[in-house]
């Protein structure tokens, strides 16, 4: 089912006005991998492994020789994540020398962390040029340092920096052209001729919940250098919602990395999903991950074929209003099978001057209301590469700004299920 080309004179979110200052403090070539730490890997895997179609493809653990931490690595196209349980802290030393093949991993660590936050994002690991420049110049820009640069078999260097609340921002360089599984040490796995991969490509963005926006977005534009990309405040929700939220987009350079920071707005009638977030994490962050498919039609299809077999289910839908009103300004974008599909399966659709996006969001993923999934798809902004091939822009169709109060009402809506008061306050 293809899409439609994008007509010249379609205009979406026309607040919003880009300005790329190229600005980074060093060269980022992209998201790298994610990395989860959980009670239990090998099953958190498998869910994910089964829920979004993405193979096992190497692993650190007993059976490689790692005492101290399992981690077992999924991939679908570019998109890397990692899953990391702590094993019994007496096991992990031998003759004082940890087994860990992730030199950054530290029992205490993990256990504080898993206590107060559940499964949970705690590395988002990016790829640079040179992980230890880029460490010194974060540092000397006020970054909090967490874990100095580690050269891995004279191949890969490590090192990371707060990023927000307690997870780490982790540079990661490849010395050599690496082309090892993830790091050194890790054993490839082979993939079963017969798995099925529902079409992930991709990290979109990673989106972030924090107490205070202004604070969390100064500090990650001073270690990195990272520009503005978009921005949401509370009046692009009213009329719908119940609550808002205040919303920062930062990209690097060539804006292929982008970071999403989202605040709570006080005073609302209920507790916005923001602030349920920070209750329920303790704190500040990873809210949710955008994976990025080139089928998003196919991709939502298989994943609902598996919610009810340990798989992952999806936000309530908008109402039929949404897709009768589709029709007026998409029309000529998508076909009528096309938007009958998007009602079918939850899917909005949303564009900008270039091109358009289609999103869906899971609810959340583990037994706290806090991280979700979003499966997205964004067709047209084709430019031609320094190579002569054809090559789609980053942040194609935009973010969904008209689209934002669909999803904080169908957020709303979910939380009310699980019966939140208006006012829950964690302590």
């Amino acid at each position: 089912m293809g899409i439609l080309s994008v007509p010249k004179n379609v205009q979406r979110s026309s607040n919003f006005v880009r300005y790329n200052p190229k600005s980074d403090r060093f060269k980022i070539n992209g998201f790298h991998h994610i990395e989860f730490w959980c009670g239990d890997a090998t099953n958190t895997s498998r869910c994910f492994s089964n829920g979004f179609g993405m193979p096992l493809v190497a692993k650190s653990d007993l059976s490689t020789g790692n005492l101290a931490h399992a981690s077992y690595l999924l991939r679908g196209g570019n998109l890397s994540l990692l899953f990391t349980a702590a094993y019994p802290p007496n096991l992990s030393t031998t003759k004082g020398i940890s087994s860990a093949v992730i030199p950054t991993f530290d029992y205490e660590t993990h256990l504080s962390f898993t206590t107060a936050h559940g499964l949970a994002v705690r590395a988002v690991a990016v790829d640079v040029e040179d992980a230890g420049v880029a460490f010194y110049a974060s540092v000397e820009a006020g970054a909090n340092p967490v874990a100095e640069p580690v050269l891995l078999e004279g191949q890969v260097t490590i090192s990371e920096v707060q990023l927000y609340g307690d997870v780490v921002l982790r540079y990661v360089s490849h010395a050599n052209a690496y082309n090892g599984c993830l790091l050194p040490k890790f054993s490839p796995v082979n993939k079963d001729d017969n798995f099925n991969e529902f079409g992930i490509m991709g990290l979109d963005h990673v989106a972030a919940c924090v107490p205070d926006l202004a604070l969390t977005c100064d500090y990650i534009r001073a270690i990195t250098g990272f520009h503005d990309f978009v921005e949401y405040d509370a009046e692009d929700m009213l009329g719908l919602t119940e609550t808002a939220i205040k919303t920062v987009f930062m990209a690097n350079n060539n804006e292929s990395l982008v970071l999403n920071v989202s605040e709570p707005v006080k005073g609302t009638e209920r507790n916005s999903y923001a602030q349920t977030f920070l209750n329920h994490n303790k704190g500040s962050g990873v809210q949710h991950l955008a994976l990025l498919t080139n089928d998003i039609f196919k991709t939502v299809k298989e994943i609902k074929k598996r919610s009810g077999s340990g798989g992952f289910d999806f936000m309530p839908p908008p109402p039929s209003e949404y897709y009768k009103e589709m029709r007026k300004w998409a029309g000529d974008v998508l076909t009528e099978e096309q938007i009958l599909e998007c009602e079918k399966l939850s899917i909005k659709v949303d564009m900008d001057h270039e091109g358009v996006e289609l999103q869906t969001f899971t609810i959340p993923i583990g037994d706290r209301p806090t991280l979700v999934l979003e499966i997205i798809q964004r067709i047209g902004c084709m430019v031609e590469g320094e190579d002569g091939k054809m090559y789609q822009k980053p942040a194609c169709g935009g973010f969904g700004k008209g689209n934002v109060k669909r999803l904080v009402k169908s957020i709303e809506d979910y939380e009310k299920t699980l019966g939140l008061s208006d006012h829950d306050v964690l302590a």
